[in-house]
Parts: structure tokens; C-alpha cells; sequence
């Protein structure tokens, strides 16, 4: 079961995430979806086993299919239809950043897995957009005064191992990638998130078209703090993979507490522990 408190907490508005997504056309969005799957296949080519049956859970789920070649690729919501101990390979691929309840998508790809079945995730990270997020922010605070939800609160990478670990995984790994992409204006950069499907879906954004004038000062906070040399402007991506196996008893295991014949001290200066053969 997953922690009730987190499934009291509704982050995403999922008919309109629902509803952006669907507007996507087939053509768009394709740069970001294809460097997540190249980032993943380099993780599985690294693991050095065949996966015969994987699952994947995505927003694009025949993107994805082509791309793993899945017997059962998912389209993302808060359950999935997944039989239990049926897979050697889950994937949750670019959607982990909406769940509502992240550590019960977690649980769910672990349910689906075999004994020493692998589970890959793969999610934008908190640095994500982060110059977007200070210019928008810093506007509306000078025009009105406060600041309204606007873009998605992406983990951390120290969190998203901690919950790896709720979720039962065993041999948890979190680790980034971050990319510093090119625009040639912050306007090109909003048009590009549409095109993702990634406006604001959060359940507590305004319901109200924004003001004009908190976007004009936005871009030109945006292209003082964050241009580049070319006269257009950067913007941050990060990518969080993450990496975890269903339990086996095949598996390493740590040494228990207290076991170790090395003082840590010892270890440190090169010295034998009086108890080392």
C-alpha cells in the first residue's frame, strides 16, 4: 500500500494534463522523448542482460513501444492494469513528475516485476526550467505581489532515491544528466513546453488567463539573467534515472552491522585491525 498522506496531496489536475497531452501532434515532442529513451537503452546496454518481456509506462505509449520494443506499453494514470510478477523490465518513462502519488507508481512497477526483475524510471529534475521558474516568479511578485503555482515541483534527486527505497526496490541508484538547451527567445521556449504537453496542469494554478504584462517582464528578466551569446537564451534541463531490482535472495547483500574486521580508522591509514587475519 502506498502512504496515505501522499495520496491526500493532489498535485495534478490529471483531465487537464490529460487534455495538454492530447493536443500534442505525433511530430512534436519527439527530441526530449528520444533523449530519454537513448539515455535508458545506454543503462540497459550497461546492465549486459535481455529483457524479454518488458512493460512500459509512459504519456506517449507507442513512441515508447517502438522504442523498447515492449510487449505491454502503458499509457500513464494513477493505476495500471499490470499483472502482478509478470515482467522482467518495468519502465516508467518521462511522466513520474505528475504522479499525484509517486511512491505508489513505484510500488506498481514493482509489483510487476519478476524476481530480479529491473526497473528503470526515468523523470525531469528539480533544476529543470529553473530560469524559467525565477524570471516568472520574481515578475509576478514585482506586478502583483505574490506568486501563483506555474510549473510543476520536480523531486530532487536525493528524494527520488529515498523513495526507490520506500518502495521496497532493492539496490537503489538515482543519479542526473543535465543539459543546457538553446533557444532563440523565452517566447520559443514556452511555445516548446506547450508542444510537450507539459503546461501547467497543477490542481492549485490560477484558473484565469495570466496578465500580459507579468510575461513581458518575465521574457525580459529572462533574456538580462539568462542570455546567451548568440542573442537568444539557455534554459536547463535535468534528467533523473533512476534504477532499482525486485528482491532476490541471488542478489549482493550488504554486510551487517558491526561485522566489518577493518576499523574505519584503520582503513583510512592503511593499518591492519588487531582482529584482521
Amino acid at each position: 500500500m502506498s502512504n496515505p498522506e501522499l495520496m491526500n496531496q493532489i498535485l495534478t489536475d490529471r483531465p487537464a494534463l490529460s487534455r495538454y497531452r492530447k493536443r500534442v501532434k505525433k511530430s512534436e515532442g519527439r527530441l526530449l522523448r528520444e533523449e530519454a529513451a537513448s539515455e535508458l537503452r545506454e543503462r540497459l546496454d550497461l546492465v549486459n542482460r535481455s529483457f524479454s518481456s518488458p512493460v512500459i509506462v509512459s504519456a506517449h505509449p507507442k513512441f515508447w513501444k517502438d522504442a523498447f520494443n515492449g510487449d505491454k506499453s502503458l499509457k500513464d494514470g494513477e493505476l495500471h492494469d499490470i499483472e502482478a510478477g509478470a515482467h522482467d523490465l518495468a519502465v516508467h518513462a518521462m511522466c513520474l513528475h505528475w504522479a499525484n502519488d509517486p511512491v505508489g507508481q513505484l510500488i506498481q512497477m514493482k509489483r510487476a516485476l519478476r524476481p530480479d526483475g529491473l526497473f528503470l524510471g526515468i523523470c525531469p529534475g528539480g533544476q529543470t526550467m529553473s530560469e524559467l521558474r525565477s524570471c516568472l516568479a520574481q515578475a509576478e511578485m514585482e506586478i502583483t505581489g505574490g506568486m501563483s503555482p506555474r510549473v510543476a515541483p520536480m523531486a530532487e534527486i536525493r528524494d527520488l532515491g529515498s523513495l526507490l527505497q520506500r518502495a521496497g526496490f532493492a539496490l537503489p541508484v538515482a543519479d542526473s544528466i543535465t543539459r543546457r538547451l538553446s533557444y532563440s527567445s523565452p517566447l520559443h521556449l514556452v511555445h516548446d513546453i506547450r508542444k510537450t504537453g507539459e503546461s501547467n496542469a497543477l490542481e492549485s494554478r490560477l484558473r484565469h488567463f495570466t496578465r500580459r504584462g507579468i510575461f513581458d517582464r518575465a521574457f525580459d528578466l529572462y533574456l538580462e539573467n539568462y542570455g546567451d551569446d548568440t542573442g537568444g537564451i539557455y534554459a536547463t534541463l535535468e534528467i533523473i534515472v533512476l534504477t532499482g531490482w525486485s528482491p532476490h535472495p541471488g542478489q549482493p547483500q550488504p554486510l551487517a552491522p558491526g561485522s566489518a574486521s577493518v576499523g574505519l580508522a584503520n582503513a583510512l591509514s592503511g593499518k591492519k585491525s588487531p582482529t584482521s587475519n
